[in-house]
């Protein structure tokens, strides 16, 4: 992984931590519902955007090599898999 790639990741897990401690805290503290629900979708969101990354830095390094390596079987399945597994939420 290119190292300014991991360092995007790294800041913004580090972000939807801080969202995550911070919606346990409203929960704890009995918050309105509605409000709850805002902040979480905005949590799966900062996720969906971690995935996002970590595909783009998978399909653009490791696929390429795997492809030139004559791997193209396990380049598909590990892609449709991950497809499979995005289309469940």
């Amino acid at each position: 992984m290119k190292k300014e790639t991991k360092s995007n990741i790294a800041n913004r897990l580090r972000r939807v931590e801080g969202q995550v401690r911070g919606l346990q805290k409203m929960v704890d503290e009995e918050k309105y519902c509605i409000d709850v629900i805002t902040q979480s979708s905005a949590v799966r969101s900062a996720l969906s955007a971690v995935e996002d990354l970590m595909l783009e830095s998978h399909l653009s390094e490791h696929v390429v090599r795997q492809m030139k390596q004559g791997q193209e079987g396990k380049a598909i399945e590990e892609i449709i898999s991950v497809f499979k597994k995005s289309k469940k939420k």
